[in-house]
């Protein structure tokens, strides 16, 4: 085969496989021998009807997993997800080109479609009959979606108390056994990793090097979007580390290759309650400290991030920045994304808060272009919204609340609340 596993901190190669970490202890990632691509192959494939060129990961499968026979491929078809831009999202930031790459349009709603169609169909070319992850509440909505249509059996480790609704009802629809574990997502995720090993799972977290290169494709489906140029930054949230990763590797082998000319920068956004990876970048650190997180962007709510050696290569090459936004700042953007008409999770909205905040610091200038991604749909948190809306989020003060008015079953009634919401618009304005 063209490609091979490689670790990313000692270097050494393996056969692609079920192993998942070196022997030293590294993590591995795809290392492609790329034959010659040409960027009109993937133009022709835009709008196909025919599988699996559908999707947005598998228009791009020479780049993702050229190897890989069609008869595995799992795909509802994801990806194929929408550039948005909005003057009041431009105002709110700062930022005379501003755009959003919404990733909450995948089929399960969030950009975990991406990496699992690939894993899923790596899982199925090696024979493996029961998936597991641990995760806040995507990863499972997604890898029990992509089990169930493979016909593979699922188990799913999440930490009580701490997965919305919208995605645990996902997780339970699709068949997933569900395992609620005291603690948070990074025990979750340690015992996962145990019981993958003495187990048998095939484990599909973000240690996984597949998913990484089906996350790949949000570059890639950017850049065709564009015309294949390049903006000057892509902002994303910043938890587990996975997309910063895989947008990392995505834009060192176009370069590579020769199929971009100029290197956006990368802006990796985490919750100020769970800044791990914010932390090691400020102080120049060459290790992690973990973290015991706590945030309302549950997405994203990670004390210890695996992918953070993968992230600091990806920040370090494309000449990029980590920052940190608190929650106030996430929800207050969640509001503004919302009221543009687009919508999204609060995880989502840290992209559009940092690049806020990176704009303010001067770091970004406001006549660059960027490019914002939005990670998951704003039913995945409802709660989340009404409570911030409602004045109900601890610690959090709505800058732009839209509250319900309750009114009798009357005319007059009517026009006195129409008067009340009058008011409030003119005192936000």
């Amino acid at each position: 085969m063209s490609s091979m596993f490689r670790c990313i901190k000692c270097g050494r190669r393996y056969p692609i496989g079920t192993r998942l970490r070196c022997e030293c202890g590294g993590l591995l990632e795809v290392e492609h021998e790329f034959a010659s691509v040409n960027l009109t192959v993937f133009d022709r494939r835009l709008g196909s009807s025919a599988h699996p060129y559908h999707s947005g990961v598998w228009r791009f499968k020479e780049l993702v997993h050229p190897d890989l026979d069609e008869a595995h491929i799992v795909s509802r078809p994801e990806g194929n997800t929408n550039l948005y831009a909005h003057r009041l999202l431009e105002e709110y930031v700062g930022a005379r080109r501003l755009a959003l790459k919404h990733e909450g349009e995948n089929p399960t709603g969030s950009f975990k479609d991406r990496g699992m169609t690939v894993g899923i169909s790596e899982a199925r070319r090696l024979g493996a009959r029961v998936v597991a992850c641990a995760s806040t509440g995507n990863t499972s909505a997604s890898l029990a979606a992509y089990a169930a249509q493979a016909g593979l059996s699922c188990v799913v480790f999440i930490p009580e108390g701490e997965i919305a609704y919208g995605k645990l009802a996902q997780t339970l629809a699709y068949g997933a056994k569900v395992l609620q574990m005291r603690g948070n997502f990074d025990d979750a995720m340690h015992i996962v990793q145990r019981a993958s090993a003495e187990l048998g799972f095939y484990l599909l977290n973000s240690v996984n090097p597949w998913r990484i290169e089906g996350q790949k494709t949000i570059i890639f489906e950017l850049l065709q979007q564009r015309g294949w140029r390049p903006p000057d930054w892509i902002v994303v949230p910043a938890g587990n580390l996975g997309n910063t990763s895989a947008f990392g590797k995505a834009l060192r082998e176009l370069e590579a290759i020769g199929l971009i000319g100029e290197m956006p920068r990368l802006a990796a956004i985490q919750a100020e309650g769970a800044n791990p990876f914010y932390r090691l970048w400020v102080k120049g650190e060459e290790a992690l400290t973990p973290a015991k997180p706590k945030t309302v962007a549950s997405a994203i709510k990670i004390g210890a991030p695996v992918s953070w050696r993968r992230a600091l290569k990806a920040i370090r090459a494309t000449g990029g920045v980590v920052e940190q936004v608190s929650d106030q700042e996430i929800m207050d953007a969640k509001a503004v994304v919302d009221r543009s008409g687009v919508g999204c999770e609060p995880a989502s909205a840290a992209s559009v808060a940092g690049a806020k905040k990176l704009v303010e610091t001067g770091v970004i200038d406001p006549g660059e272009d960027v490019v914002c991604i939005l990670t998951g749909n704003l039913l995945k948190d409802p709660d989340s919204t009404i409570c911030y809306h409602t004045g109900a989020l601890d610690g959090i003060t709505p800058r732009f609340p839209n509250q319900p008015h309750a009114i009798e079953p009357e005319l007059s009634s009517v026009q006195e609340a129409l008067c009340r919401f009058a008011n409030e618009d003119r005192i936000r304005s």
